[in-house]
């Protein structure tokens, strides 16, 4: 199983809210997850910073292809976009993403 420390942080340069770090992690079973961090994003601190490290929560998103799927997975939320995630949280949830068929 993936977990957050396996996953690759890179520079969030693309996008209309350039700026701080971002990954995505492709599972077998067609989902992904989405992470970022950066001033514009729903995280902790809400600064353009390069590594993820500095950070203590994240803004998450999950897809099934290109649609949203995050509801799917955590239905009590009112978006398909959840902010201020941590890493234990962010484990949880890709453990969850992974052991969907």
């Amino acid at each position: 199983m993936v977990t957050f420390k396996d996953l690759e942080f890179k520079p969030k340069k693309l996008g209309h809210l350039p700026g701080g770090t971002s990954t995505r992690c492709e599972f077998d079973n067609g989902y992904s997850i989405s992470i970022v961090a950066g001033e514009h994003m729903y995280c902790t601190p809400k600064k353009n910073l390069d590594d993820p490290e500095d950070y203590s929560s994240f803004e998450v998103a999950v897809f099934k292809g290109e649609e949203w799927a995050t509801k799917q997975f955590l239905p009590h939320h009112h978006d398909d976009v959840i902010g201020y995630q941590d890493r234990g949280e962010i484990n949880s949830l890709m453990l969850l993403i992974q052991s969907e068929n």
